[in-house]
């Protein structure tokens, strides 16, 4: 009897079973990657040299059983390193340079936490595509503590030194004294920094939740900073016009409810000459271009799950995160802004930055 041809349906089937395979351990891996970032094990073993799991577990300040079975997970995904003769386990230095929380590179670690976080509200996420309304900030746990981690990384750190210079003389300007406003502010990291760093300015936050400006006023508090203040207050509704020489956004403009409404209003609230710097995310606005895109799947997924859903929690249209380039930039024209460029930094590959001045 002659084998069963291999046909091009079948190989495509088998490899499509394949990545579906890898799909499956690839997520698992993720929460006991963010559970590693969690519980202090990666910067543990960093630190560590060839190691028992009781020797990690100590180490950690953690249960051994448990120990024991991440580093199972951590083996089987490549991450960590084992010798059976020996029992003992190694992370090797450059995978520890992706996942502790002193590496220079970007912590993969971190970002994996969000695989749990939007895992959490997978059920209140369902019955949304069912009814159509969305998911309110309120369901998420540990979001603006996730959120903040983040924006560290992908803001803080990166902001006197990357970011500011985008545009050629503000932080001279800054160090001067102006007054600037960050709208969808969060736990104000970014503002705290300037603050601190440009002691001339004087600098307001404004966010729509009561928990996160909270923490905001906990932290300036606690530094002493004079000239740096939080609000949480509706960012779409008309306050002070004219009353900024800079405006900023940092990933929270198509998570609003009107977000039409906020880009006229920070239109509004710049003084002539002012600017306002914009960093999102950096989709095409069309699916099949954003396929290309290095963390596609993974910004989509957090789109849908989040920044959408939380927009039409209130009411507002579900721009969603990859709501694009050609989209952002015909809303800030349609606000007022005349001029728009686009910039990219090599320290953040999920980003643009766009410089908007009002002339």
């Amino acid at each position: 009897m002659n084998p069963t041809p291999c046909t091009d349906e079948t190989t495509a089937t088998e490899k499509f079973g394949r990545t579906m395979t890898e799909v499956l351990n690839h997520a698992a891996l993720a929460l006991m990657v963010s559970i590693g970032h969690r519980t202090g094990l990666f910067d543990a073993m960093a630190d560590l040299p060839v190691t028992g799991a009781e020797g990690v577990a100590k180490a950690a300040g953690l249960n051994e059983r448990y120990v024991r079975e991440w580093l199972g997970a951590m083996v089987a995904g490549g991450v960590v390193e084992h010798d059976p003769a020996s029992g003992l386990y190694r992370l090797p230095e450059e995978h520890a340079a992706w996942l502790t929380r002193s590496t220079m590179l970007a912590n993969m670690a971190g970002s994996a936490q969000w695989i749990g976080l939007l895992g959490s509200v997978e059920t209140l996420v369902v019955d949304a595509f069912r009814h159509g309304g969305g998911v309110p900030y309120s369901a998420y746990p540990r979001f603006h503590e996730v959120m903040a981690e983040e924006s560290q990384a992908s803001v803080v750190d990166a902001l006197i030194e990357h970011i500011l210079p985008m545009a050629p003389g503000l932080a001279g300007r800054l160090e001067a004294g102006v007054d600037v406003l960050d709208v969808g502010c969060g736990a104000g990291r970014a503002l705290m920094l300037m603050a601190e760093v440009f002691p001339a300015s004087r600098f307001v936050g404004v966010d729509l939740s009561e928990e996160a400006v909270a923490l905001a006023r906990a932290e300036a508090a606690r530094r002493e900073l004079a000239n740096v203040r939080f609000e949480a207050r509706d960012v779409a509704r008309p306050d002070e016009p004219e009353a900024y020489d800079l405006v900023l956004a940092f990933d929270a403009i198509h998570d609003q409810a009107r977000p039409a409404d906020v880009l006229r209003v920070v239109f509004e609230s710049l003084r002539p000459g002012g600017l306002f710097l914009m960093q999102d995310i950096s989709g095409a606005g069309c699916h099949l271009q954003d396929a290309a895109h290095p963390f596609g799947p993974f910004l989509y997924a957090v789109s849908c799950m989040h920044c959408m859903s939380v927009s039409l929690a209130n009411g507002g249209p579900g721009l969603g995160a990859m709501w694009g380039r050609p989209q952002a930039e015909s809303m800030l024209r349609a606000a007022g802004f005349d001029r728009v460029t686009v910039r990219e930094s090599p320290h953040d590959p999920l980003n643009f930055y766009y410089l908007a001045p009002r002339d």
